[in-house]
């Protein structure tokens, strides 16, 4: 009987196209779930609520901080021996993302067109992951030399962040792009590790891996998106 946990580059065509299959059809249903999820929050979150979550600086790193630790509990849990964990831990992943852009998304649906653009920054982040993603499989190359730039990248930018909210600056336009760039960099990293560092049974914690880079970019497209009708 085959190994049904080795290195998917290690793995059987049959083994490699069942990891594939199941990746990416759980970062479809995470998206989904993730559609769900939000819709119900703007419908049952009364707007003092989400009022309060943009009313001062300090809330909003305190909830920063909730997401970070909550995150952080999530990647643990998907790469947890149990299955059940696993999905508990994309589910909490789901949830913390859910409640993180709330805000945004209240704010974009207050604009004349903003259906139409949450429309626009949801293909605009699809074909840009489908693009990536094609990239790493169609090039085979190895984009493990863009870890550094990665988390390099994501400390200087969590700083900013941080620093912006404290003194109350607008990060502005150039920033959003800069994400932009970042979050496609850690698509690659995460898409080329996938494929040469996993297990063919780590396909929940591949799932989440990706689903938090593609939530990334679609924040800051749809950041793009919003700065364009201020």
């Amino acid at each position: 009987m085959e190994n049904q946990n080795v290195l998917v580059s290690s793995a059987s065509d049959v083994q490699k196209a069942a990891f594939y299959r199941k990746t990416y059809s759980h970062v479809a249903l995470a998206l989904l779930a993730f559609i769900v999820v939000e819709t119900i929050l703007i419908n049952v979150v009364p707007y003092d609520v989400i009022a309060w979550m943009l009313s001062g600086k300090y809330v909003w790193l305190f909830i920063l901080g909730l997401f970070w630790l909550g995150s952080t509990m999530s990647n643990k849990l998907v790469f947890h021996p149990s299955q059940n964990q696993q999905y508990l831990g994309l589910g909490l992943y789901i949830l913390l993302e859910a409640i993180i852009f709330l805000p945004m998304i209240v704010i974009a649906l207050s604009f004349v067109d903003g259906p139409n653009m949450l429309y626009q920054a949801a293909i605009i982040t699809l074909f840009m992951f489908s693009g990536l993603t094609a990239v790493v499989f169609f090039t085979k190359t190895d984009f493990s030399f863009l870890r550094t730039i990665v988390v390099v990248g994501g400390f200087i930018a969590l700083g900013i962040i941080v620093v912006g909210a404290i003194f109350g600056f607008d990060l502005g336009l150039w920033f959003s792009v800069g994400m932009v760039i970042l979050a496609s960099a850690s698509i690659l990293y995460q898409t080329s590790q996938i494929k040469d560092q996993f297990h063919t049974g780590q396909y929940v914690g591949a799932a989440l891996q990706l689903f938090a880079s593609i939530m990334l970019l679609f924040w800051y497209i749809l950041r793009i998106l919003m700065s364009r009708r201020d």
